[in-house]
């Protein structure tokens, strides 16, 4: 069994076995959080040095993220084993709570936003990187042997997300409530 970090590099280099890994060991639910939790924390302080130290909201940040992945990995874990399935597509929450958070590893680049000139296009990168991860993780979670499909599922995914955090959005913005407060 590979070691946390082990298991993040592994992740961030898209390897398919880290994600199995990953996937099998249901006691690394805690560490597919703190994941999140750490590419959430790199970002928020990249951005906040970028601004000047202006990152009061990297608190609320880290928990939107967490709220936002298990979101994620709940619509994509819906629309992978419910609509699009294959008959080898055996998974269930837990799986793609796990490799789903560990896609999240390429985000630590996130720290590095604060660099003058180039913190934008390492930010880009990172979130890319951050995409193909989670293609990489939903197609080992759900056993497809099509990467095209394992793309559908994640787009979908994102778009039922997206549409329900900015519902969210929203709702918080018309009650008065701020996520970053």
């Amino acid at each position: 069994m590979a070691s946390f970090v082990e298991r993040v590099i592994g992740a961030a280099r898209l390897d398919p076995a880290a994600y199995e890994e990953v996937e099998a060991d249901p006691n690394a639910l805690g560490q597919a959080m703190a994941v999140v939790v750490l590419a959430s924390l790199a970002g928020g302080l990249g951005s906040s040095l970028a601004s000047g130290g202006q990152g009061a909201g990297i608190l609320g940040g880290m928990v939107l993220s967490v709220v936002g992945w298990f979101a994620w990995a709940l619509v994509t874990y819906l629309v992978g084993t419910r609509i699009l399935p294959t008959v080898d597509t055996k998974c269930d929450l837990g799986e793609m709570l796990r490799t789903t958070g560990f896609s999240a590893a390429p985000g630590a680049l996130g720290i590095l936003g604060f660099l003058p000139l180039i913190g934008g296009l390492v930010l880009l990168v990172s979130s890319l990187w951050q995409l193909a991860a989670m293609v990489v993780a939903v197609r080992q979670a759900l056993d497809y042997t099509s990467t095209g499909r394992a793309i559908g599922v994640c787009l979908i995914g994102f778009a039922v997300y997206l549409l329900v955090a900015i519902v969210l959005a929203g709702f918080l913005a018309g009650s008065g409530i701020t996520p970053t407060a």
